[in-house]
Protein backbone atom coordinates (compact mmCIF):
# COMPACT_ATOMS: atom_id res chain seq x y z
CA UNK A 1 0.00 0.00 0.00
CA UNK A 2 1.50 2.98 -0.84
CA UNK A 3 1.52 6.23 2.02
CA UNK A 4 -0.45 8.84 1.26
CA UNK A 5 -0.44 12.48 2.44
CA UNK A 6 -2.90 15.58 1.95
CA UNK A 7 -0.39 19.07 1.81
CA UNK A 8 -2.49 21.95 3.32
CA UNK A 9 -1.38 25.37 3.53
CA UNK A 10 -2.77 26.90 6.57
CA UNK A 11 -2.90 30.83 7.00
CA UNK A 12 -1.71 31.82 10.14
CA UNK A 13 -1.87 35.52 11.80
CA UNK A 14 1.15 37.33 12.75
CA UNK A 15 0.39 39.99 15.41
CA UNK A 16 -1.16 43.57 13.72
CA UNK A 17 0.37 42.31 10.25
CA UNK A 18 -0.40 39.95 7.53
CA UNK A 19 -0.80 36.76 7.14
CA UNK A 20 1.74 34.02 7.21
CA UNK A 21 1.11 30.92 4.84
CA UNK A 22 2.31 28.02 6.58
CA UNK A 23 2.55 24.37 4.23
CA UNK A 24 1.34 21.34 6.71
CA UNK A 25 2.11 17.64 5.39
CA UNK A 26 -1.02 15.07 7.06
CA UNK A 27 0.05 11.38 6.42
CA UNK A 28 -2.99 10.02 6.74
CA UNK A 29 -1.24 6.62 8.73
CA UNK A 30 -0.60 9.32 11.45
CA UNK A 31 -3.19 11.55 11.32
CA UNK A 32 -6.17 9.60 10.04
CA UNK A 33 -7.76 9.93 6.45
CA UNK A 34 -10.88 11.07 8.35
CA UNK A 35 -9.76 13.64 10.84
CA UNK A 36 -9.39 15.28 7.33
CA UNK A 37 -12.38 15.02 6.20
CA UNK A 38 -14.96 18.12 5.99
CA UNK A 39 -12.17 20.56 6.25
CA UNK A 40 -12.06 23.16 3.99
CA UNK A 41 -10.88 26.31 2.62
CA UNK A 42 -11.30 29.43 5.44
CA UNK A 43 -12.19 26.12 8.04
CA UNK A 44 -10.30 27.22 11.50
CA UNK A 45 -8.10 24.26 12.29
CA UNK A 46 -5.87 23.38 15.06
CA UNK A 47 -2.80 21.41 13.52
CA UNK A 48 -0.16 19.36 16.59
CA UNK A 49 3.28 18.17 14.71
CA UNK A 50 6.74 19.47 14.27
CA UNK A 51 8.26 21.44 12.75
CA UNK A 52 10.57 20.57 9.50
CA UNK A 53 13.13 22.32 7.52
CA UNK A 54 14.00 21.22 3.94
CA UNK A 55 16.84 22.11 2.26
CA UNK A 56 17.11 21.53 -1.86
CA UNK A 57 18.64 22.49 -4.74
CA UNK A 58 16.84 23.69 -8.10
CA UNK A 59 18.04 26.01 -10.88
CA UNK A 60 17.96 29.29 -8.48
CA UNK A 61 20.10 27.93 -5.97
CA UNK A 62 20.11 26.47 -2.70
CA UNK A 63 16.38 26.84 -1.23
CA UNK A 64 14.80 25.83 1.92
CA UNK A 65 11.45 25.00 3.03
CA UNK A 66 10.09 24.89 6.35
CA UNK A 67 6.99 23.14 7.02
CA UNK A 68 4.93 21.41 10.08
CA UNK A 69 4.81 17.75 9.85
CA UNK A 70 1.37 16.81 11.66
CA UNK A 71 0.62 14.14 13.87
CA UNK A 72 -2.73 15.66 14.07
CA UNK A 73 -5.15 17.78 13.06
CA UNK A 74 -8.37 18.82 14.08
CA UNK A 75 -11.65 20.92 12.48
CA UNK A 76 -12.80 23.69 14.93
CA UNK A 77 -15.90 25.36 15.32
CA UNK A 78 -16.64 28.65 14.68
CA UNK A 79 -17.36 31.02 16.76
CA UNK A 80 -20.20 32.36 17.54
CA UNK A 81 -21.18 36.06 16.82
CA UNK A 82 -22.79 37.47 19.91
Amino acid sequence: MTPEVTELRVSVPEAGRRLLPLPVAAWHATVGAGSLDGIGKGDPVLVHGHLVRRFYRSGAGARSLTEVVATGIKKLEAPIDP
